[in-house]
């Protein structure tokens, strides 16, 4: 049988609802265009930068979905939960959740500051499951969803050269939270993953290898695959873990790290 569209259904994110925390930045815009492209209406959640409309918007126009921007602390647990009824409220329905607002504080650990220690836990683990307890009552009624958690290679191994335990602990308690909530949740519909990117190029990154010009070379040494990774790389990861194409897949880490924890 002759299709048009060589590409499989299971794919289509065609009459679903996609939330993205961080969306109008980073990994998180890429992943927000994936969805959209790949059919989805998109709700981007955002807590600084109000030009997340205009980002919606332009998203909306150049995939022709429906695609707002949404204000909430992440961190405040209430701000969450009212955002992620509005969402529901104007979309009619939540079937994705990506949970990637995420910061990350470095140093040594005997020098870190605890105020930065309690902020990364704060973003990075309170603030993740504050958003996925949130969509997940919408899910649990509906009796289906996929929840993605932005995790990272550093929830896996410790990174080098640089000194980051915050941002590691938190990553790797997202990615047992992921785990966790894939065995609560299997028989009930939704699926749990964790989405392990390496070291991909972005803005924040780029300014990163200003301040540290070595690090670019110390880390494609250390990628079996020689290079930094592109966020549109991340874009085909997202949209299989999203739709049906992944609906046997829960519990697992995605790594998405040219070889990097493979070694």
């Amino acid at each position: 049988m002759s299709s048009s569209n060589p590409t499989l259904p299971e794919f289509s994110l065609k009459g679903k609802v996609a939330v993205v925390t961080g969306g109008g930045r980073g990994l998180g815009l890429d992943m927000s265009k994936a969805l959209a492209e790949s059919g989805a209406s998109v709700a981007i959640m955002y807590v600084s930068s109000d030009k997340t409309k205009d980002t919606a918007a332009q998203i909306a126009k150049d995939y022709n979905v429906t695609c707002k921007a949404y204000k909430a602390d992440i961190v405040n647990a209430e701000e969450v939960q009212k955002a992620i009824d509005q969402i529901h409220q104007d979309f009619g329905a939540i079937d994705v959740l990506v949970a990637n607002a995420g910061i990350n504080s470095g140093g040594p650990a005997e020098k870190l500051d605890l105020k930065d220690w309690q902020n990364v836990m704060d973003v990075n683990v309170n603030g993740v499951f504050y958003t996925i307890r949130a969509a997940a009552k919408y899910m649990l009624e509906k009796g289906s969803g996929s929840v993605i958690i932005t995790s990272s290679i550093s929830g896996h191994v410790a990174n080098r050269p640089q000194l980051q335990c915050a941002y590691n602990t938190s990553k790797g308690a997202t990615t047992m939270m992921a785990k966790t909530l894939a065995y609560e949740w299997a028989s009930k519909g939704i699926r749990v993953n964790a989405l392990c990117p390496g070291y991909m190029r972005t803005d924040l990154l780029n300014a990163t290898f200003k301040e540290n010009p070595e690090w670019e070379d110390i880390w494609c040494k250390l990628t079996p695959m020689g290079r930094i990774g592109e966020a549109k790389e991340l874009r085909g990861a997202i949209v299989f873990l999203a739709s049906d194409a992944s609906s046997y897949v829960t519990g697992t880490e995605l790594f998405v790290d040219g070889g990097y924890t493979c070694v």
